[in-house]
């Protein structure tokens, strides 16, 4: 009886935590790269019963009798597939189609990867995330551009006062996929 209680204690743990898991997708289902996460189960040890190939009163059980003492989250994946595209109307947001991940430089110097394509200007003109991590390799806008133009497979042009042709800025290391614009 009490072997039960246990069993069921720990199947309840195990679905409130994967009840927590859903939760917590559905609030963060409309934050810009954030990676849905799945979790996973295994079983927990079993127990033997009636050891397979021993004899039981005149017969062989040859498959034994095992009980199962219950379930526990094993691990968690992170489900990298394509989230929803949203026109933003910001010339420096971008998603990545397909694959891939932009190249962001931490404060303490240490390089990161995301696919949150929300990005802006700091006071030096660098293109830098909502966090205002730069863009590696840095990119940075003259503040008196009139406008400012991303191609598809990541160059960054800028038209200056006085220019009919935009100058081109740079080129990101960003994957040679296609990159929507904001």
């Amino acid at each position: 009886m009490i072997r039960a209680l246990y069993t069921a204690a720990s199947g309840m743990s195990a679905q409130q935590l994967n009840l927590d898991t859903i939760a917590n997708n559905l609030a963060n289902s409309s934050t810009s790269g954030f990676r849905q996460r799945r979790l996973e189960f295994e079983d927990m040890i079993y127990q033997n019963l009636v050891t397979p190939g021993a004899a039981q009163s005149q017969q062989t059980v040859s498959a034994g009798l095992q009980v199962g003492l219950g379930t526990r989250s094993a691990a968690t994946e992170v489900i990298m597939t394509q989230g929803d595209l949203n026109q933003t109307g910001n010339p420096l947001d971008l998603a990545i189609q397909g694959s891939g991940f932009f190249q962001i430089q931490r404060p303490d110097g240490t390089i990161a990867y995301t696919r949150a394509g929300s990005f802006h200007l700091n006071n030096q003109g660098q293109v830098v995330t909502i966090d205002g991590d730069p863009l590696i390799p840095s990119i940075t806008i003259p503040q008196n551009a009139t406008s400012i133009t991303i191609t598809q497979y990541g160059v960054v042009n800028a038209t200056l006062p006085g220019q009919q042709n935009p100058t081109q800025l740079g080129k990101s290391s960003w994957p040679p996929l296609p990159i929507q614009k904001g």
